[in-house]
């Protein structure tokens, strides 16, 4: 009979093995966490191999995301698309075994991780749309949303920041179907983590409201009497602390931060392995472990028993399951388009001077109304993003029935959680704060785009047009900075037109984020026909035109739209022929096709000047060397708006200037 140690051994072989074929790899905490994952995989984990994206199957993630070859080893040995010859390719180009776990390259990976922190801060927000989904769809006897969040973190998790936000808001809202395995091994790169980092854990997570349950992590049937105990707490999340040893096995380096990040070494390999008592050659797995290990039958099984569920409560509640399915498939509701596109309509018909921050906000009444998956939030700034909608509903302490989360001031985790909801599936996440603080949610956006995600970030007090707060909350380098981010596209709207375009495109797409870059201030609406509006959909259009070839093109977005199009007014009085392109969204318009960008800016009209009240580097691309830009390349100043971007020279007057000067 195999035992559970020699099962928790051939995630150990088969880490050690690929790491050495590679040549490069972390293989201590694999080898550390063998334990935890047998216990946890085989005796917890509702999952179909044959299906990975069975919605009720429970979630693992893998906060520890350099000890890939754990959850390499565990996919294959569990019966996913993920062969031998996948693990001995492990960390060479394009592989299925890449370096850390990347969600759409491997199956059963629920997450990229690798950034430490974001993992644990992507299972809140999977926890967190578990439980509001369930709330909003079980019935007595039909719980079809039923499943458990597990992870796995290390002492690097617990050092970085962001799991401080993310953990202290779960135990606030007592996500206790939440379950996080914590290899407390003492040891990181630099050494033994006790001259950095001698928090008193235990105490950390109960100030949390977590439970605290602590284990031998190399004792299997101890972890599973833990995870049980877990399970059983119907109030907190659970933190199950497992005192283990990095490179468990290892004669020479185990217990050494020597294990860490290098291959172990193929004399040092032999020797584990016989102190182990692993028998077999490199990459062959004896048939009666892998028989063990095996989850296909379980799982074809396990999702079985939940379709004749889910069959019988679609034969009760005919419309929540439809519902439910439309939710869970991503699919926008019947004529979303044709809608979305009659209200930008309304709007231009109905002209008002708005804040964009406002503007949004009446887009979201829209959309929330046509959405119900939409989940709402912001970093404790609600009354300034204007985030909330009429549909808005407040999620409380133990109380999920909501659809609007106050995810206090904690904008990085806010990010990253939002990723978790949306990779669960059945929301559309949105979250608000300052353009200034994307700064602290920016290594999430960047997993929202690495991850071709649909995450929608709304970030408004956008430029100089703060006022009074200053330097220090006056946006000057975040515009460009978020343009830089492949795969994100940053929407800067001029009017409740374009932003309500806006909006509908970044829920239309499934491809990858969005962010909304929206005013504090008022901004004047612009005319434009139907077919305007519908141009800016394509990111960039004809604002105001001329007849014949244009001698100057001005560029503009957001607030500088007005000055722009008020400005080719004072220059067409001087007999310069202006045409205004609004670009909204330049990512956008770079994915059209030649002849449209050509209408929109003929390279034989070189006379350029772009206006954006932020830094002016990424502006050349559209204006060329000999063009001009008007922008702030300093930091701003504190006192009245109006004042200060007459300091900054974005004034009628002055643009007039600098166009002339192209001429």
């Amino acid at each position: 009979m195999v035992t559970n140690v020699q099962l928790a051994n051939a995630i150990r072989a088969l880490s050690m093995d690929a790491v050495q074929k590679a040549n490069s790899g972390h293989p201590g905490a694999p080898l550390g966490m063998a334990d935890m994952a047998e216990a946890l995989w085989r005796g917890f984990m509702r999952h179909n191999p044959q299906n990975p994206k069975w919605f009720n199957r429970d979630r693992f993630i893998l906060s520890n995301g350099h000890a890939s070859m754990l959850i390499y080893s565990l996919l294959h040995l569990t019966g996913y698309d993920l062969s031998i010859d996948d693990i001995k390719n492990f960390r060479q180009l394009h592989s299925k075994t890449p370096g850390h776990p990347e969600y759409g390259i491997v199956p059963g990976v629920e997450t990229t991780t690798g950034p430490l922190g974001q993992g644990i801060t992507n299972a809140v927000g999977f926890a967190l749309a578990e439980a509001m989904l369930a709330k909003e769809f079980n019935k007595d006897n039909f719980d079809i949303v039923d499943h458990y969040t597990y992870v796995f973190l290390g002492d690097g998790c617990l050092m970085e920041g962001i799991s401080h936000e993310a953990c202290s808001l779960a135990g606030t809202l007592g996500l206790s179907k939440l379950i996080a395995l914590y290899d407390s091994n003492g040891i990181s790169i630099d050494g033994k983590v006790e001259n950095w980092f001698s928090d008193d854990t235990k105490k950390r997570f109960e100030a949390y409201n977590w439970q605290v349950l602590e284990v031998d992590g190399h004792d299997g049937e101890a972890i599973r009497a833990a995870i049980k105990e877990a399970q059983s707490d119907k109030v907190h999340p659970s933190l199950i602390i497992c005192k283990t040893t990095i490179g468990f096995g290892s004669p020479n380096k185990a217990g050494t931060a020597a294990s860490h990040g290098a291959p172990l070494g193929d004399d040092e390999i032999k020797l584990t392995k016989e102190k182990l008592g692993i028998d077999y050659p490199a990459f062959e797995i004896p048939k009666e472990i892998k028989d063990a290990w095996c989850a296909k039958e379980q799982g074809a099984k396990l999702e079985s028993e939940w379709n004749q569920l889910f069959a019988k409560y679609k034969e009760q509640y005919k419309d929540e399951a439809l519902e439910f399915e439309r939710r869970v498939n991503g699919d926008l509701p019947c004529d979303f388009a044709k809608k979305a596109f009659e209200f930008a309509k309304q709007l231009q018909d109905n002209p008002a001077n708005l804040a964009t921050r406002k503007a949004g906000q009446n887009a979201l009444d829209f959309f929330s109304a046509l959405m119900p998956e939409m989940v709402g939030g912001s970093a404790d700034l609600a009354p300034s993003n204007l985030t909330m909608s009429k549909t808005s509903k407040s999620l409380k302490p133990g109380v999920v029935d909501g659809n609007y989360i106050h995810w206090g001031v904690r904008e990085f985790a806010m990010a990253a959680a939002m990723n978790g909801i949306m990779l669960h599936g059945g929301f559309r996440p949105y979250g608000g704060t300052f353009l200034i603080f994307s700064e602290y949610a920016k290594n999430a956006i960047r997993m929202s785009a690495l991850m071709n995600i649909p995450t929608v970030y709304v970030f408004t007090h956008d430029s100089i047009g703060v006022g009074e707060d200053g330097p220090t909350h006056e946006p000057i380098e975040q515009i460009a900075s978020l343009r830089l981010v492949p795969n994100l596209d940053t929407w800067r709207p001029c009017d409740q037109v374009e932003t309500a375009i806006a909006w509908k495109v970044m829920l239309e797409r499934k491809d990858g984020p969005s962010n909304i870059v929206l005013s504090r201030q008022n901004l004047e609406q612009m005319p434009r026909t139907e077919a305007q509006i519908k141009d800016i959909e394509k990111g960039a259009y004809v604002l105001k035109d001329c007849a014949g070839t244009p001698d100057l093109i001005l560029i503009a977005t957001g607030s500088e739209v007005a000055l722009a199009f008020n400005s080719a007014k004072e220059l067409e009085k001087d007999g310069v022929k202006v045409r205004v392109v609004s670009m909204p969204c330049a990512e956008i318009f770079e994915k059209q096709d030649a002849q449209y960008k050509e209408s929109v800016l003929p390279k034989a009209v070189t006379k350029r000047v772009a206006v954006e009240a932020g830094t002016t580097t990424t502006w050349y691309k559209y204006v060329g060397l000999d063009g001009k830009v008007l922008g702030i390349d300093r930091y701003g100043e504190s006192g009245p708006a109006n004042k200060i971007f007459e300091l900054f020279g974005f004034t009628v007057e002055n643009l007039v200037k600098v166009a002339k000067s192209v001429l």
